[in-house]
């Protein structure tokens, strides 16, 4: 686009769907298959009380979802450790697997070209029945 011009406005579903053309997302037993092979980040958006009233994922990065590309951009001030370069593949995981497409193309646009989510989230995750741990209070 140049000086002035704008893309015609589209609904959220038809977002989602060019979004997600994108790049290729993955189900929940890939995505833990592939974390519990050290070959991916997998990075929970969900917001806290989800995380409280549902369980965390083992080993997953719990990054809020405001602050997700400060957090994985490799070139950031605000970086985490576990943000080590482009090649990274970044695994993001919503409630329902909506928020994450949209998180997931973000860190495209940063660069990071292998992120996907997880088809459906962490409830397709639970009833997948993989691990969850409980949160106590």
């Amino acid at each position: 686009m140049s000086g002035g011009e704008r893309e015609a406005p589209v609904g959220i579903d038809q977002l989602l769907e060019r979004v997600r053309a994108g790049y290729e997302r993955i189900g929940p037993r890939e995505a833990y298959t592939a974390q519990q092979a050290g070959e991916a980040l997998l990075v929970d958006i969900r917001y806290a009380a989800l995380r409280e009233r549902d369980g965390l994922l083992p080993g997953a990065l719990v990054v809020e979802r405001n602050e997700l590309e400060w957090r994985l951009d490799p070139w950031g001030s605000h970086r985490l450790p576990e943000a080590t370069g482009h090649e990274l593949r970044v695994v993001v995981l919503c409630n329902e697997g909506y928020a994450s497409s949209l998180a997931a193309e973000s860190l495209h646009r940063l660069g990071l070209h292998r992120a996907t989510d997880v088809i459906g989230g962490f409830q397709a995750w639970r009833a997948a029945g993989l691990p969850v741990v409980e949160q106590h209070a």
